[in-house]
């Protein structure tokens, strides 16, 4: 009997234990149908998933086609395919997959190229990362546990470094309409600047451009060292969603191991239209210029996860392109932009169509961080330009036409006479760089005619 009680104690245990991991275990899914498809959007009727899980949506043919729950009313899932939808049909099955979005990260991420779910663009393999980090990023950190911004960033190109010196970890948008040197500048930084890492998201641009910017201008030498998240704008605006969402989250991987990273944007404005995209197919009303209130929400949750880490940790030195349809700087999108960034740094086609580049408008841009991390001299040197150079820009056409006689003015007298050195300090070819202290040193020279010590 007491053989009998053991065995029984033991089944009781057994089962118990079974029963505690079945407990464990997350709850079935539960599957629905498709009911609608208009456009971008599919509907789903009884699932039961949460908006950003995954499901998978099995057409009748037998394909796969792997879908995010967006929005959802009453009982009605709205879910975006994030590939192709072709040969779905009515009463399709759809299967939720629990879970927050996660990417594996790591430093095999290094020198590769890759899609907004993580996939090897460049035919060199697969790559082998054990660390597993949110899509939509963790807990945002404590503002006031943040690392100041207190020391400057060589970019390597001598307008930003003199006259718009940019701090490690800020944050800053490089607005300019289509065809004015934004990738070139972007190249130029990618290759001097001083950090760790690199990661440049290329997010809605052409398929064209994606290789021409790595193989022309990241070049062999940036690219080592760099994270290149490409989704072209064929892919779907959940796609280039996640691709922004992507690049972030490696940037901040890295930024959390203390190294010091520099995070290429290009653009926010296409991150915003794919959200505008997603919101319009979904049902939500337009508010400013076609652009949903969810785009405006969408904007900071992307950029607030740049900048400095907790303190001695590292930072995210973010440049964001903003594309300005018709050169309009009021554009819904950039007058946002300029609004949550640390500063915006303006390329102009009169300038670039008069073959000034990089084609930086000195006096519509600006660094709100620039005052906090240089010495007093360059800024006061800087200040000085900026009058010349404007002096300059508001008498040329005068001057062109020979209605001023000189003497008129002491000020635009030595804005004309120092005219061809502001021009040719503000030029640099690509290929050229140009150190921090460098650049302070011409612009010490070029604003008081004398030699920097």
């Amino acid at each position: 009997m007491s053989a009998l009680r053991e065995r029984q104690a033991a089944w009781r245990n057994g089962l118990a234990r079974y029963q505690r991991r079945a407990e464990l275990l997350p709850p079935p899914p539960v599957e629905g149908t498709l009911t609608r498809m208009v456009g971008l959007t599919l509907e789903a009727a009884g699932c039961e998933a949460a908006v950003g899980d995954r499901c998978d949506v099995l057409s009748s043919a037998g394909a796969r086609i792997e879908a995010e729950v967006v929005g959802f009313a009453g009982g009605r899932l709205f879910l975006m395919p994030t590939a192709d939808a072709h040969g779905l049909s009515p009463n399709s099955r759809v299967v939720p997959r629990y879970g927050q979005q996660t990417v594996r990260v790591g430093d095999s991420l290094l020198g590769r190229v890759i899609d907004g779910a993580g996939r090897p663009l460049d035919g060199a393999g697969a790559i082998e990362c054990d660390v597993p980090v949110q899509l939509m990023g963790g807990a945002p950190i404590n503002p006031l546990e943040r690392e100041p911004i207190a020391e400057p960033l060589d970019v390597g190109v001598r307008a930003i470094n003199a006259l718009l010196t940019v701090g490690r970890g800020q944050r800053v948008g490089l607005f300019a309409g289509s065809g004015v040197g934004k990738s070139v500048l972007l190249g130029m930084m990618a290759r001097y600047t001083a950090a760790d890492v690199i990661v440049v998201g290329l997010i809605g641009e052409r398929g064209r451009e994606v290789k021409e910017f790595i193989e022309r201008i990241l070049g062999e030498e940036g690219r080592r060292r760099s994270v290149v998240v490409a989704v072209p704008a064929d892919q779907s605006p959940l796609m280039r969603l996640h691709g922004a969402w992507l690049a972030t989250a490696v940037a901040e991987y890295f930024r959390d191991q203390g190294r010091s990273v520099l995070l290429l944007m290009d653009s926010l404005t296409r991150f915003a239209q794919a959200q505008r995209e997603i919101g319009l197919a979904i049902g939500e009303a337009p508010a400013t210029k076609g652009y949903p209130p969810s785009v405006f929400a969408r904007l900071p949750q992307l950029v607030e996860r740049a900048g400095n880490g907790a303190r001695r940790g590292g930072s995210i030195t973010a440049f964001y392109t903003v594309l300005v349809e018709g050169d309009d700087q009021n554009d819904p999108i950039a007058d946002s932009a300029r609004a949550i960034l640390d500063g915006h740094i303006v390329l102009s086609r009169r300038l670039a169509e008069a073959g000034q580049y990089p084609a930086i408008d000195i006096e519509a841009s600006a660094s709100r961080a620039m005052h906090d991390i240089v010495p007093e001299a360059q800024f006061e040197a800087a200040r000085q330009f900026r009058q010349l150079l404007s002096t300059w820009q508001h008498h040329r056409d005068l001057v062109a036409i020979g209605a001023y006689r000189a003497g008129g003015d002491p000020r635009v007298d030595a804005a004309i006479a120092r005219a061809p050195v502001l021009q040719q300090f503000l030029q640099q070819h690509m290929r050229e760089q140009a150190t921090l202290a460098d650049s302070v040193a011409a612009l010490v020279t070029v604003t008081t005619g004398e030699v920097a010590a």
